[in-house]
Formats: C-alpha cells, sequence, structure tokens
C-alpha cells in the first residue's frame, strides 16, 4: 500500500468519526432546543391569545384632536387592519420559544451555539471526505445527504446572523438533520471511492451543489409551511371561540403568526427556484457532454422537471387571487414531496443513468 492511498484512508476515516462526532454535538442541540421549549415562559401565551380573539371590528377608535379657531374638534378615525397576502387575520408573532424569559433564552442560546459546533465539525467531516479522494463529495447518496444537511443548518445560520427571526425552525431543524444522518450512516453509507467516468466532470461542482443548495433552502421553505398549517389551524380556532388544547397554547403559541409564517416560506421558495431552474439546465448541458443527448427523459430528468412544475405552480398560485392561504401551503408540500421522490425514490427505487446511490 502506498504513502497517497494510506493517507486517504486515513481522511476518510477521520471524515467518518467527524460526521459521527458532529451527530452528538447536535443531540446535545436537540436537548438544549427542548429545554428552551420547555423552560419558556407562557405568561405571553395568555396576552397574545387575548389579541387572537379581540375581533378588529371591536377596535378602540383612535381620537384625533384637530385644532380650530374657538375650539377643537375631536374625530373619530378607526384603526386600519392590515391583512397578510395569504388572507390570514393580522395577530402578533408569538414570543418565541424562549417566551421571553432569561432562562430559555439562556437554552435557546447555548441550542444555537451547539449548531455551530456541529455545522463546523460536520462541514469538516464533508471537507476531509472531499480530500480524501480528491474530488467533489457529491458522488453517492451518501455523500449527498451529509453535504444536504450540512448547506440546511448553513441556512439556518445564515438567516440568524441576518438578524432574521428564526429561532423557532432550531428544534425541526436539528431533529430532521439527526433523522438525516442516522439514515446517511447506517442505510446509505457508502465506502470513499472514487467516481464513475459518467460523473467525472467539472459540472459535478456546478450542477450537484446548486440542487444541493436548492434541496436545503426547499425544506426550510417546507418546514415554515408545515408550521403555518398548524398555527393557521390555530388561530382559526380562537376566532371561532374555540378553546385550543395544551399544546397549541403551550408550542403553536410561541410561534411566529400564521401571516409571518406564510411570508417565510413563499419567500424562500420564491427566491431559490431560480437557481432549481438554473440546476435543471446545468443538468441537460452535462447530458449533453456525457451521454450525447440533452434530454432523454431518464426517471431523474423527468422528476426534476415535475419538481419545477410542482414550484412553479406553487409560485403562481401564490400570487393569484383564487390561491392563497391553505390551498397553496399544501401544493408547497407537494412540490417538496416531488424533490424528495427524486432524491430518495428514484436513487433508491427506480433504475436510470443517474442511478448512483450507492446502496
Amino acid at each position: 500500500m502506498n504513502l497517497a492511498a494510506a493517507t486517504n484512508e486515513n481522511l476518510a476515516h477521520t471524515s467518518n468519526v467527524l460526521i459521527y462526532s458532529s451527530m452528538a454535538v447536535y443531540t446535545l442541540a436537540f436537548f438544549a432546543h427542548i429545554a428552551e421549549w420547555v423552560f419558556g415562559s407562557r405568561s405571553k401565551v395568555g396576552r397574545t391569545a387575548a389579541a387572537l380573539n379581540a375581533p378588529a371590528a371591536a377596535a378602540s377608535p383612535v381620537k384625533v384632536r384637530v385644532a380650530r379657531r374657538g375650539g377643537t374638534a375631536v374625530l373619530d378615525r378607526p384603526e386600519v387592519i392590515t391583512r397578510s397576502a395569504a388572507g390570514t387575520r393580522d395577530v402578533p408573532d408569538g414570543p418565541g420559544a424562549a417566551g421571553g424569559t432569561f432562562k430559555g433564552d439562556l437554552w435557546g442560546r447555548i441550542a444555537v451555539s451547539l449548531t455551530v459546533l456541529a455545522f463546523a465539525v460536520e462541514a469538516g467531516g464533508v471537507l476531509t471526505r472531499a480530500l480524501s479522494v480528491q474530488r467533489a463529495p457529491w458522488g453517492n447518496m451518501y455523500e449527498f445527504s451529509i453535504t444536504f444537511s450540512t448547506v440546511a443548518v448553513g441556512a439556518y445560520l445564515v438567516l440568524l446572523a441576518l438578524k432574521k427571526n428564526v429561532r423557532w425552525l432550531g428544534l425541526m431543524l436539528v431533529t430532521t438533520v439527526l433523522l438525516d444522518l442516522g439514515i446517511a450512516t447506517t442505510t446509505l453509507y457508502t465506502a470513499s471511492d472514487q467516481l464513475v467516468p459518467a460523473l467525472d466532470s467539472y459540472w459535478l461542482w456546478i450542477h450537484v451543489s446548486t440542487a444541493i443548495i436548492c434541496g436545503a433552502v426547499f425544506y426550510l421553505g417546507a418546514v415554515g409551511t408545515l408550521l403555518y398549517l398548524f398555527r393557521d389551524s390555530y388561530e382559526n380556532k380562537l376566532a371561532n371561540g374555540g378553546t385550543p388544547g395544551t399544546f397549541a397554547r403551550s408550542v403553536l403559541e410561541r410561534l411566529p403568526a400564521a401571516a409571518t409564517l406564510d411570508k417565510f416560506a413563499y419567500r424562500v421558495n420564491a427566491a431559490v427556484f431560480p437557481l432549481w431552474t438554473f440546476t435543471i439546465i446545468a443538468g441537460a448541458i452535462w447530458a449533453g457532454d456525457a451521454w450525447g443527448r440533452y434530454w432523454g427523459w431518464d426517471p431523474k430528468e423527468v422528476w426534476s422537471f415535475i419538481t419545477w412544475v410542482a414550484y412553479a405552480s406553487y409560485l403562481h398560485a401564490r400570487a393569484t387571487a383564487g390561491w392563497k392561504g391553505r390551498k397553496a401551503a399544501y401544493l408547497a408540500l407537494l412540490a417538496f414531496g416531488c424533490w424528495l421522490f427524486n432524491y430518495y425514490g428514484v436513487n433508491i427505487f427506480v433504475t436510470g443513468k443517474h442511478s448512483y446511490a450507492g446502496v
């Protein structure tokens, strides 16, 4: 065995150790997020619920004093209630997982710090995997999975760094990352090796990297959409005089308002959709170089196009008056389901030119 091969094996082993280490740190972050929700105050819940129950029509008028000669005229100006684009009620955002308390916020900060550490360790695992074979670490589903979760966490941390109110994503994100890495290290694991000839191209860096970025951002949009549906049901129940259960009062009330979640999901999906369009175009160009045709109705190509159509339909529906709120949200989840099937289903269960799952 030559020295270069030994070095590569050592780097591959180091990558595995780093990935498992990141899972351990993500687990600590998971428990810290749980503590954030558990120890966060529920004192603000009642106040926000009262705001939800108060109908807009009952809002007290605003007094406007107009000075004039001989006295002061008092006019009644009703408050203007701005409704969201989805047609949901204009209600305040919840106080967040920490509930505005010092103890809850402390656990939340610890959770974010652990997530940053886990992200750095996992990114190191992806980098050493690439260095072990001197190529892009996206040659099989194991490598795609560890890179996907790294990018998803990175996108979340970028939003936090931009002072966006997205810490409510933390618990679900960390849970999903642990699930993704668990599947990757047990079911999808493939030993570090060289690429098959069709993948040995500079287009691997372009096409697959953009696909990973799109999937990670689509995932964040899907989480926002799913939570929107729960929060919207909660707000509707309150508006109709219903009494939510304990879970709703302790969890859903702390989330941002349905309108906020809806806007978040729409914006991230709309922002990354052009990149998904470029991903498909780049894949077609790569197919022309590798196989002599730009489009051959391969299962991966077909489902990539189906995913594109689904997201295009969602964005069109979201901007159309007749498809607001929950209808558009269901379409968004369907679109993300198409992306998931394109990733897992096509690679594992369907045979085609893109069958590089390695499992």
